[in-house]
């Protein structure tokens, strides 16, 4: 994967941030999850512009770290990440046929996890730590136990109709 460049970034929204850090190459985690918030994603010349202006550090460090840690993205996310859990419980429980049904109602190809309209993102993690729960679907930050592919189908309806709604 790629790092991606975005036209068009708002670098005041990025200096907000590296101030709000003090400019301190000891907050650079901080700083780098909190572009991934603005953006959903860390843009190559973002990752390249806070090297620059963080003394002590280079856009290749800050590329470094960006890539070494799983929780940061170098491709834009949707504002919906599902993630399913492939861990022992939840396999052996059944989530591959509800990963199946995310990518079938997402209409999402091999190698492509986030939808066309940029909504949603889907991963597959290792273990989300509630077993007794399985197989279990995070999206965002809500836990969805026992999951079934009817039943992530209906949460995935009910994301599209509540962003219908909102607009």
């Amino acid at each position: 994967m790629s790092p991606q460049t975005h036209a068009g970034i708002d670098y005041s929204k990025v200096d907000e941030i590296l101030s709000t850090f003090e400019y301190k190459k000891s907050n650079l985690i901080a700083i780098l999850q909190k572009v991934q918030e603005v953006f959903r994603f860390l843009p190559l010349d973002v990752m390249t512009y806070i090297g620059t202006k963080i003394e002590g550090l280079s856009p290749a460090t800050v590329y470094g770290v960006a890539t070494f840690y799983a929780q940061f993205s170098l491709e834009p996310k949707g504002k919906y990440e599902i993630k399913v859990c492939d861990g022992t419980a939840c396999h052996v429980r059944g989530s591959m046929p509800v990963l199946n049904a995310v990518y079938q109602c997402l209409n999402l190809k091999d190698g492509v996890y986030t939808s066309e309209d940029g909504l949603f993102s889907v991963e597959t993690v290792s273990c989300l730590g509630a077993c007794g729960l399985a197989p279990v679907v995070v999206v965002n930050d809500k836990v969805y136990p026992q999951m079934t592919a009817d039943a992530i189908k209906i949460v995935i309806a009910t994301i599209m109709n509540e962003e219908e709604e909102g607009k």
